[in-house]
């Protein structure tokens, strides 16, 4: 051919991650874990605030939970065939991993095994079918449970967004690309860096950071100045 007929061709335009994302907020979550009932709280909390996947939180089972070294085991996932058969699979990509948990949430793990799991097998899922508790929950009962506290609480959030979350405040509370490509499972920290890089702060973010340090310091350096001089005038 004399020329390239794709030329002239306009690709569409794709939305970026950043503005397609959508983060839960501190105060949903929270209204969240608050509204919910029953078995699926321990559910929702595993998903916020351990960062799981609905297929990895599904496949949990008891043992999975180390509650003296306070970490959650992910070594597997639920998925669906295209003919509607569950699958126990491993973990999606290297997302097999150790999800260190905070206090909050070992004592409500503790407390879901102690109401709803009670027994002595160390491999029975820690969320059982409604059905068929030899089985994971399914994933049907899951979306129904989602879409009931969701509407509760008045928000339209994926069940997928607790990622986000869990993300986001990994990344504000410092956490580096490394370890938040570790704690969510992602296979490399490049998927980890296309995906959030809008949430680590920027050169502009660190130099208001050190600016106001210095401001925070030059006021703090006057005002103990001027008590240093109070303190010496006489009293009449």
């Amino acid at each position: 051919m004399g020329r390239d007929i794709t030329e002239r061709i306009k690709l569409p335009r794709t939305r970026k991650t950043s503005a397609a994302m959508t983060i839960p907020t501190v105060e949903e979550v929270g209204a969240l874990l608050q509204t919910s009932e029953g078995w699926f709280t321990a559910y929702v909390a595993v998903c916020f605030i351990g960062g799981l996947r609905r297929g990895e939180a599904s496949a949990l089972q008891v043992a999975d939970v180390n509650f003296l070294r306070k970490e959650l085991r992910v070594e597997r996932q639920v998925q669906w065939t295209d003919d509607g058969e569950m699958e126990i699979r491993g973990p999606k990509y290297a997302s097999l991993r150790t999800v260190y948990i905070p206090n909050q949430l070992v004592t409500m793990l503790s407390g879901h095994i102690r109401l709803y799991r009670p027994g002595d097998d160390p491999q029975r899922w820690l969320f059982p079918g409604t059905m068929n508790p030899e089985l994971p929950v399914h994933s049907a009962t899951v979306g129904r449970a989602w879409r009931t506290l969701r509407g509760k609480v008045d928000i339209e959030h994926r069940l997928h967004d607790a990622r986000h979350f869990y993300a986001s405040g990994l990344i504000a509370a410092g956490c580096d690309v490394v370890t938040v490509q570790r704690a969510l499972g992602h296979s490399s920290a490049a998927q980890t860096l296309s995906t959030y890089s809008h949430l680590w702060p920027d050169a502009s973010d660190r130099t208001r950071k050190a600016a106001g340090d210095l401001l925070d310091w030059a006021l703090g350096s006057a005002a103990d100045a001027l008590r240093t001089e109070t303190a010496k005038t006489p009293v009449d």
